[in-house]
């Protein structure tokens, strides 16, 4: 008997990309079903990356952070930067997303990029930087794997 569809979506897999010179890059098409696929990007507060969120995801990360154990003030400010770093962009007809400049520019990102799935989000990577990410967290992924039974 198949599955049902999950309401959201999942995204999983890694995809390497060329960013053109305007700063547009095709989602893999298992991730953006036609013409206007909204999704909000925002830049990583660490990690040199962009997350990409729908709808659905973006709104479940500000309840995330009202229902945080941080104190109201620090809610406040959080909310404030992640909306104000949050940028809404939709795919084009041929499934591209214009990156905001401000974004691609703090990411490092130019050439080739790596989109990488993960769950209810996506991420944006340089090549470079996610090369080296992988490298360094590959044996934290191991340890995890195993103490799960994976």
């Amino acid at each position: 008997m198949p599955q049902p569809e999950p309401s959201e979506p999942v995204f999983s897999g890694t995809y390497e990309r060329s960013l053109d010179a305007k700063n547009r890059a095709s989602v893999p098409s298992a991730w953006a079903k036609g013409d206007g696929c909204e999704f909000f990007v925002i830049p990583h507060p660490q990690d040199g990356y962009l997350m990409v969120m729908p709808p659905g995801e973006f709104h479940a990360t500000e309840q995330r952070i009202l229902g945080s154990a941080v104190s109201a003030q620090e809610k406040r400010h959080a909310i404030r930067l992640f909306f104000s770093n949050a940028h809404r962009v939709s795919t084009d007809k041929q499934g591209r997303v214009l990156l905001p400049d401000q974004h691609v520019a703090g990411a490092e990102l130019q050439g080739e990029i790596v989109f990488v799935g993960a769950g209810r989000r996506f991420e944006i990577w340089s090549k470079r930087r996610h090369e080296a990410n992988t490298a360094e967290n590959t044996a934290a992924y191991q340890r995890v794997a195993v103490e799960i039974g994976l």
